[in-house]
């Protein structure tokens, strides 16, 4: 068997395999980088709205019956609730996606 024969039939068995030329398995490595990526973002995203419901705690609490301030703090907490439960929606939807993509 000559060098070009024996490099294509494991090229072709690595392809058959989902395996690319370069070293890697292709769909798996790129399902992996995205998946941690979105994940990354979707924890920031949580952290965000986290802080956010605790700064509006805290302007509820320190308004001193104010109703601007109690109006504030009220919206900021509403909106970081808003904000958690879409990253736990997306969290959801991405881990579906993915899941989907991988079979």
């Amino acid at each position: 068997m000559s060098v070009l024969s024996i490099l294509a039939s494991t090229q072709a068995g690595q392809a058959k395999n989902g395996v690319n030329a370069i070293g890697g398995s292709s769909s798996d490595d790129l399902t992996a980088s995205i998946s941690t990526i979105i994940n990354a973002v979707i924890f920031v995203i949580g952290i965000v709205a986290v802080i956010m419901i605790i700064l509006g705690g805290i302007s509820y609490a320190t308004s001193q019956g104010d109703p601007a301030k109690v109006k504030k703090g009220k919206d900021t907490i509403l909106y970081g609730i808003i904000g958690l439960i879409v990253a736990l929606l997306a969290f959801a939807i991405v881990g579906f996606v993915l899941n989907a993509l991988q079979k």
